[in-house]
């Protein structure tokens, strides 16, 4: 099993402590998010492979040498403001994070995700450019890949279409990103990609591949897994801990906010005593255990 800590919520960022006594006390409970009274209760000890994906890896690592298992971490590291990240941390520290993990891991364990993509009347793609430019040559020697996307008109993404003031991405645009990306990141000795998009920038030196594929999943375990059927990517399957509408976050971009109330709701239903990363669980709960 690969655990995903996580897309729907950064644990990382938030609930790393949480995370850790689940941990070390050997399992962890999750509600299913389309029927909340079915709980899968998952054992560490059928844990195969961790894939941390976070904004602030800082929390975390100085636990990672208490971790037993093989870890795989993905950092998003975007250039936007206080307007579209409000609550993201120093984007400097996070530089200084990412170091740090692959000094710990080896550069062929952590990823960057320069994700999402969007272009306004101030995130213009000369914008993006320097900005990825700038953060290529920061992490020179540190990081080998990194995987790129573009927005998609989530629910959230639609509620701050004034704020974002987004426009429909170009093919002009997608080719000078394209083009641009790729020599910026070859000159730093670092490969680029997509995962999940309809137009996947090889035709213009993007490497075709998964966000974490059959093939790096095996050199972390030396185990095969199924493929995960619920996405169109090819990426191995991911068993996913987290709860939507916890994010402290707030990235106006985001999908897996998508109701502030609630997000403000679940963080004060969160226990740092509880199996479950928010609330508790209860009497009719069905608890099953996943293999």
């Amino acid at each position: 099993m690969v655990l995903f800590v996580s897309g729907r919520t950064d644990i990382v960022a938030f609930y790393s402590e949480w995370f850790m006594k689940r941990y070390k006390e050997g399992f962890v409970d999750v509600r299913n998010p389309f029927n909340p009274k079915l709980v899968s209760r998952i054992n560490f000890d059928n844990v195969d492979l961790i894939l941390f994906c976070t904004k602030n890896p800082l929390p975390i690592i100085k636990h990672l040498k208490e971790i037993d298992k093989p870890i795989l971490f993905h950092v998003t590291l975007t250039a936007y403001k206080e307007d579209i990240e409000p609550n993201v941390k120093s984007k400097a520290k996070i530089i200084e994070g990412i170091k740090e993990i692959s000094r710990i891991l080896g550069k062929e364990n952590i990823v960057v995700r320069y994700d999402p993509i969007f272009f306004s009347s101030k995130y213009t793609v000369l914008y993006h450019k320097k900005a990825f430019e700038r953060l290529c040559s920061l992490l020179d020697g540190y990081v080998e890949r990194i995987i790129v996307s573009f927005m998609s008109e989530y629910k959230n993404v639609k509620q701050n279409q004034r704020t974002l003031n987004y426009h429909k991405v170009t093919t002009d645009e997608y080719e000078e990103i394209g083009l641009s990306f790729s020599n910026i990141a070859k000159e730093h000795n670092m490969s680029v990609q997509t995962c999940c998009s309809e137009n996947d920038l090889v035709e213009y030196g993007f490497i075709k591949g998964e966000c974490l594929s059959h093939a790096e999943a095996f050199r972390l375990t030396n185990k095969t897994f199924k493929t995960w059927k619920s996405r169109k990517c090819g990426c191995v399957e991911l068993v996913d801990i987290g709860n939507y509408n916890s994010c402290s976050h707030f990235c106006k971009y985001c999908y897996a906010n998508y109701d502030e109330k609630k997000v403000q709701s679940n963080i004060r239903k969160h226990d740092i005593n509880s199996s479950l990363l928010v609330g508790h669980l209860e009497d009719d709960d069905v608890i099953k255990e996943r293999h």
